[in-house]
């Protein structure tokens, strides 16, 4: 959580970015046979959440 802080608004974006990419690849490769391990999801989509929060956090600040 404390690497999300460090990191400036712009790169956070294009994490997002990627892991909404990489989520999207996990559910439709799976589609055909069954995902070994569906934590995986669960942990990408918690990432994408903690990530659009802080940089929501940040918009809001910014309006103050």
């Amino acid at each position: 959580m404390n690497a999300i802080k460090t990191q400036s608004t712009e790169e956070l974006l294009r994490i997002v970015a990627e892991k909404r990419e990489a989520l999207r690849v996990f559910r439709f490769g799976g589609a055909g046979s069954r995902v070994r391990n569906v934590r995986d999801g669960r942990n990408m989509r918690r990432e994408i959440a903690q990530i659009l929060t802080e940089v929501q956090s940040r918009k809001s600040e910014q309006k103050k």
